[in-house]
């Protein structure tokens, strides 16, 4: 077995511990029979969760970890003990070439740290972006980065951004030619920083990348479906992030409050009852859970920290996909095509 159909899972992260964790993998067993795991944490308590799951313990390795990544971890202290945590250790199999792909819902910055230091960049990446998912009124989810990856960009990362994205957007959403837009605070060409003209300029004069610049995007748009990819520094892209994270919760909390104030609103509730679901389903993050680093020589896949069965399920088969298309040699063609059309 090769390590193509071998995802690593740190099944020590995340809000729910471990038996959330074990049900999300055994899900994804489910959906994607042809995949196999490398569990990575207590050996003793995976093998007795896996009592449970006997399906996926057919198809799973597991790797003890003696010590976990603390939510509260900083990523200095992370590091250090990379060789010792689940979280490390997960990654490590992918820069050892057993595993295709990781998959944690352990603390985010350790996360991103380790990666980057384990893994390093792609030729011709400069920095690495995370990217995610996110709700739209399109047909399809939009895709997102940098999600805070990066607080300061300059333009030729912008650029590399915006390649990425479009390449995983070919990849998680099956567009041909992905809608690109910068977020910007303004849509006309005059709008914005030096940093974000200039690298709309760099992008308009690269015709034959497999994309279609769709300009800059105000920040009361992400959400309309206008555009497949949408491109920002990490500081702008992680706030804009939780603002729509908060308004999704926001509109959920006024929803059960209008709901549950007179026995007319709940007789009403009933009536609705199947839109107000639909409303849940699609906000819900669980079904959108998933955020990835791209630029890296490997894929890692970051899950909500909360996240539940279904969505550790999800962010398994970002990874999945991620590794059935290739994505790593997607982007390095994207990129040398666009290096070398420009010099």
């Amino acid at each position: 077995m090769g390590s193509s159909a071998r995802i690593a899972v740190d099944a020590m992260g995340g809000d729910g511990g471990l038996a959330v964790m074990l049900a999300g993998v055994a899900r994804a067993r489910a959906r994607f029979p042809e995949m196999h795991f490398l569990l990575v944490g207590d050996e003793s308590a995976i093998r007795e969760g896996l009592r449970t799951h006997p399906n996926l313990s057919a198809a799973s390795e597991v790797l003890h970890a003696p010590e976990v990544v603390k939510s509260d971890a900083k990523p200095s202290q992370a590091i250090r003990r990379a060789k010792t945590t689940s979280m490390g250790i997960a990654i490590a199999q992918v820069k050892a070439g057993r595993a295709a792909a990781a998959v944690s819902a352990g603390n985010t910055g350790a996360l991103m740290s380790m990666a980057k230091l384990s893994l390093r960049t792609m030729p011709g990446i400069d920095r690495p972006a995370l990217a995610a998912l996110m709700p739209s009124l399109g047909e399809t989810d939009t895709v997102m980065l940098d999600l805070g990856a990066n607080t300061e960009c300059d333009a030729r990362n912008l650029v590399q951004f915006a390649v990425m994205g479009a390449a995983y957007a070919r990849t998680a959403l099956d567009l041909e030619r992905p809608r690109v837009a910068l977020l910007n605070i303004g849509t006309e060409d005059q709008k914005g920083t030096d940093i974000i003209r200039d690298a709309a300029a760099e992008i308009r004069a690269a015709p034959h990348l497999p994309l279609e610049f769709a300009g800059f995007i105000e920040g009361d748009r992400l959400s309309r479906g206008e555009v497949d990819v949408i491109v920002c520094d990490g500081f702008s892209g992680n706030i804009a992030l939780k603002t729509a994270e908060g308004t999704a919760r926001f509109v959920a909390d006024l929803l059960k409050r209008a709901f549950r104030s007179s026995i007319r609103s709940k007789v009403g509730f009933l009536i609705s009852k199947p839109a107000t679901e639909l409303l849940r389903d699609h906000l819900d993050p669980n079904n959108h859970n998933g955020a990835v680093f791209l630029g890296l020589n490997g894929l890692v896949v970051k899950s909500h920290g909360g996240a539940n069965a279904v969505g550790i399920e999800n962010a398994i088969a970002v990874a999945a996909k991620m590794v059935r298309d290739d994505l790593g040699r997607r982007i390095a063609e994207d990129l040398g095509n666009f290096e070398a059309k420009a010099a």
